[in-house]
C-alpha cells in the first residue's frame, strides 16, 4: 500500500427517490483495492435488484490485483460470469431479462480504467473541466450521435429509459472500456441515471468546484430528491491525492 502513487477518498450514496417502491440500484467501494461500481437494475424487467447485486457481489469478492492488465480482465471476466449466471436464471424463469447496467472505476498505480455497459455514467473533474469518461449505450444517445436530438433533448425524451447494452441481456455482453493516467486532484463521479436525469452537467461541474466529496455528495443527491427523483438515485465520488 505505501508503495502506490495515489490514495483515494471515497463518498457514496443510494437513495430510492420519490417515485419508486424498491431501490435496484447497487453500488461498492473498495478504495483499498482500487475499485468502485454502480449497477442500475432494469427496473422494467424482473428482478432487477438481484442483477444489480449479483454484480456487486461479484466485483467485491476480487483479489488484490498483480497488475493493471489483470486486474481489467478479472472485472470484465466477472461481468461475463454475471451475465451468463443472469441469463440462466431469465430462461429459467421464462422472463425476457434480469439485467442491470454497470459502470466501474479501476485504478491501480498511476493509471485507471472505466468499464462500462449501458447508460450508468462516470466523469472526471480535471483541472476545472468536468469530462464525461463513459458513453451511453442507449437509444437515446444514438439519436445523439446520429444529430437526429440534442443532448437538452434526449433529457426528457420519451424513450429515454431504452438502453442498448445491458450486463444480462442480449445474447454477447460487449463491455466498453477506456483507459487514462491518474493525476492528483482528480475527482470521479459514478452515477446511476436517476442522477444525470435530474441534475444537469454544469450543476454537477459547479459542486465538485466547491466543495469536499461529502458536502459534493449531499448536495447532488438533495438536489436529485428536491426536483422529484423519479429513478433511484446512487452515486459514488471518488478523489485522488499524491501518496506523499
Amino acid at each position: 500500500m505505501a508503495d502506490r502513487p495515489f490514495r483515494f477518498a471515497t463518498a457514496m450514496l443510494s437513495d430510492i427517490g420519490c417515485t419508486r417502491t424498491l431501490n435496484e440500484d447497487a453500488c461498492l467501494s473498495r478504495a483499498e483495492l482500487g475499485l468502485w461500481a454502480v449497477a442500475d437494475g432494469m427496473g422494467g424487467h424482473h428482478a432487477g435488484d438481484v442483477a444489480s447485486q449479483a454484480i456487486v457481489a461479484a466485483l467485491d469478492d476480487i483479489a488484490p490485483p498483480e497488475s493493471a492488465g489483470a486486474f481489467l480482465a478479472e472485472v470484465q471476466a466477472r461481468l461475463q460470469a454475471v451475465h451468463a449466471r443472469l441469463r440462466a436464471m431469465a430462461e429459467e424463469a421464462d422472463s425476457a431479462a434480469i439485467g442491470s447496467t454497470v459502470v466501474v472505476l479501476l485504478a491501480f498505480d498511476a493509471h485507471f480504467a472505466c468499464a462500462w455497459a449501458g447508460d450508468s455514467r462516470l466523469y472526471l473533474w480535471r483541472d476545472r473541466r468536468l469530462t464525461q469518461v463513459s458513453h451511453d449505450h442507449s437509444y437515446v444517445q444514438e439519436l445523439v450521435d446520429l444529430g437526429v436530438i440534442t443532448a437538452e433533448a434526449a433529457r426528457t425524451h420519451p424513450r429515454g429509459n431504452v438502453i442498448t447494452r445491458a450486463v444480462g441481456a442480449g445474447d454477447v455482453l460487449d463491455v466498453e472500456v477506456c483507459q487514462g493516467r491518474l493525476q492528483p486532484d482528480d475527482r470521479f463521479l459514478l452515477c446511476s441515471d436517476g442522477l444525470n436525469r435530474m441534475v444537469e452537467d454544469a450543476e454537477i461541474a459547479a459542486a465538485l468546484e466547491a466543495a469536499s466529496i461529502d458536502e459534493v455528495a449531499s448536495h447532488l443527491m438533495e438536489l436529485s430528491l428536491s426536483r422529484g427523483a423519479r429513478d433511484n438515485v446512487t452515486l459514488i465520488l471518488v478523489e485522488c491525492h499524491a501518496a506523499d
